[in-house]
């Protein structure tokens, strides 16, 4: 018979039992930020459902996410493709509620694994309203200066960061050899080893990896950095005549040593996450290629963070694309990639590839090996920590600091092509103190033309109502003596530059904005009225023509009538940097970091060919010095 205690007694046990199973049950190891990653994720994946295993390697486009999608199919990622904005304009607060309310869907899972939202962030923060839009990497590869593109980096992270995003798909290493290609201005260069040194806009976007960090490990230092994309894996910029996503045909020896190194560089960086290309290698797709993306880049490179898709990157396996989507996804998968680029019809993709791995057809092992890269690179940023972004960083978009420094960079990638008839009689620097000078051409007061594609939309956009900057017009006005009279005319015919007695005329012409396919030329002439402008202006008075383009133009017909030439691809919103040369506050310093051709019958045509003769060589450009105030 129980004493007159006993009831208290096992009413105290069973308290005590209660509050050990619940402190058990509130100690989770992958919640504890002291445990080393690898138990972390061990911890975390033994907990893992199929379906939620899965579910990290979605990546669906904002206009499909919402909480309850988060939610219900335990979404690991969602992105913002070219152009996708919670509202035009937006501005960084509301960016940074829009991602919240998403995390807040993924945080809500049993679970609460956060995901992780990207942007391609690809010239400073380009899809955002107010951003600080830097020179596109064709001009950068100019500069020869990977301490400058390091701060870049640093600075893009930030503007990044303020919108509340911590992942962004740059950057582009392709190796351009063929500037017929459409995608050529976001190259650093023909030559690798500029491509190579280039990489240093890792460090500046994730953080310097430590001493004696594990090769091939991410690395993402905290709450001003992001997780970075080396893309597109491997061989973009070598398809037949530079046609986007077409064949690279080379042999394995010239792959890598062409198009491979910048990969090597960037692991060595612990790069986050590498993108596969749409591209093809010997007719092989690299989205379907097992044995580059997982037998070199996971194997022999040791890369450990995560390999994602390209947009729609596995439907493009089949032509015509998603032929036969359920091959498409066993292909791609079983090829090593982690996370899949969906981005719209998330649904499909769960339920193909969940009955692939119940049929056997896709092994648990390689759903296992995705989701532990996946949440590596989560764990590894501190997302588990800090899912939720604030309004902290919110001054860093578009700051003065931000500005100056996109305007540095833009002195040090323009390209003087010719300065005077002769050496002995230079045009540039030009004298800030004239009576009237002419400023004409399509691009002289056009930001949006200044900045190419990938801005603001997908394909950029024309005119100044979208982006916030200086147009070369703004700045030779805001440059020249305040008695000198500047006036603007964008396409003159040849009687109003006579009768109107110029000093000297700046003509600013170029490529209209175009990404990846679209922008695929094989004729790269410049636009009408581009050339009727030169024509019209260069014939009757002195000028110089500065040439807005992501790539070299054809150029030698109108040369002879030019004063002065210069090349000044994509500069961005800061075009006071243009005008800070022009008129010798600063010296030209840049040198070509592409060859310019002299006609595209010569292409593809790059230095150390046997057959070489170009307009202007890789490696020229002319120098001035800044003029003494």
């Amino acid at each position: 018979m129980a004493g007159p205690w006993s009831k208290p007694i096992m009413g105290f046990f069973l308290v005590f039992c209660l509050w050990a199973t619940m402190s058990e049950a509130e100690y989770v190891k992958y919640k504890d930020p002291k445990q080393p990653i690898n138990i972390r994720i061990r911890d975390l994946m033994s907990r893992m459902t199929l379906e939620e295993k899965i579910g990290q390697m979605v990546q669906i486009e904002r206009k499909v996410a919402s909480p309850d999608v988060m939610t219900n199919y335990f979404i690991g990622s969602v992105l913002s493709g070219g152009g996708s904005v919670p509202a035009p304009k937006a501005s960084a607060e509301a960016w940074v509620n829009m991602v919240n309310e998403i995390q807040k869907g993924a945080l809500s899972t049993r679970l609460g694994i956060p995901m992780i939202y990207g942007i391609d962030a690809v010239h400073g923060h380009n899809n955002v309203y107010n951003a600080t839009i830097f020179p596109h990497n064709v001009g950068l590869g100019v500069t020869r200066d990977p301490e400058l593109v390091k701060k870049i980096g640093a600075a893009t992270a930030l503007e990044v960061r303020a919108t509340g995003i911590p992942y962004t798909f740059a950057p582009c290493v392709a190796v351009c050899r063929d500037p017929r290609w459409g995608r050529c201005y976001e190259s650093y260069s023909e030559d690798h080893k500029i491509v190579e040194a280039m990489t240093e806009i890792i460090p500046g976007l994730q953080g310097d990896v430590p001493t004696n960090y594990p090769m091939g490990a991410p690395f993402v230092a905290g709450k001003a950095k992001v997780a970075a994309c080396a893309k597109h894996f491997v061989g973009d910029g070598g398809t037949t005549n530079g046609i986007n996503e077409n064949n690279t045909v080379i042999d394995l020896k010239g792959l890598l040593s062409i198009h491979m190194p910048p990969y090597i560089d960037s692991i060595r960086k612990g790069v986050a996450t590498v993108m596969l290309s749409y591209s093809s290698w010997n007719g092989v797709k690299m989205h379907a290629n097992p044995n580059l993306v997982t037998g070199y880049l996971k194997n022999k490179l040791k890369f450990r963070g995560f390999v994602i898709s390209d947009w729609q990157g596995i439907d493009r396996i089949t032509s015509p694309p998603r032929a036969n989507y359920s091959y498409s996804i066993q292909a791609g998968v079983l090829a090593g990639i982690d996370m899949v680029m969906i981005p719209m019809e998330y649904k499909e993709f769960i339920d193909d590839l969940t009955l692939q791995v119940k049929n056997n057809i896709i092994p648990m092992s390689r759903i296992d090996d995705a989701v532990k890269r996946i949440l590596r690179v989560k764990f590894t940023m501190g997302l588990f920590e800090n899912p939720m972004a604030d309004l902290s960083l919110v001054n860093q978009l578009g700051s003065q600091e931000h500005r100056e420094l996109a305007r540095e960079a833009v002195r040090k990638s323009l390209v003087l092509l010719k300065n005077g008839k002769s050496a002995y009689n230079p045009m540039l620097p030009l004298p800030k103190k004239a009576q009237k000078i002419l400023v004409a051409g399509s691009h002289a007061d056009n930001l949006g033309y200044q900045c190419g594609g990938w801005t603001i939309e997908w394909q950029g956009v024309s005119g100044n109502d979208f982006i916030v900057g200086t147009s070369i017009l703004s700045a030779v006005k805001n440059t020249v003596d305040p008695s000198t009279q500047v006036v603007y005319s964008e396409n003159p015919d040849p009687q109003f530059v006579k009768s109107n007695q110029f000093s000297y005329a700046i003509v600013v012409v170029g490529e209209t904005p175009y990404v990846e396919t679209m922008g695929d030329s094989m004729n790269l002439t410049i636009p009408e009225p581009g050339p009727s402008t030169i024509t019209n202006v260069c014939g009757v008075v002195k000028c110089v023509v500065i040439v807005i383009s992501g790539r070299p133009v054809v150029l030698e017909p109108y040369v002879a009538a030019m004063e002065a030439l210069v090349a000044a691809w994509l500069p961005g919103t800061e075009g006071q940097g243009v005008a800070d040369l022009l008129f010798g506050n600063y010296g030209f310093t840049g040198k070509l970091a592409r060859t310019w051709f002299r006609n595209v019958d010569q292409l593809p045509m790059n230095v150390g060919d046997s057959r070489y003769d170009p307009l202007f060589p890789f490696g020229f450009g002319l120098t001035t010095e800044p003029v003494k105030s």
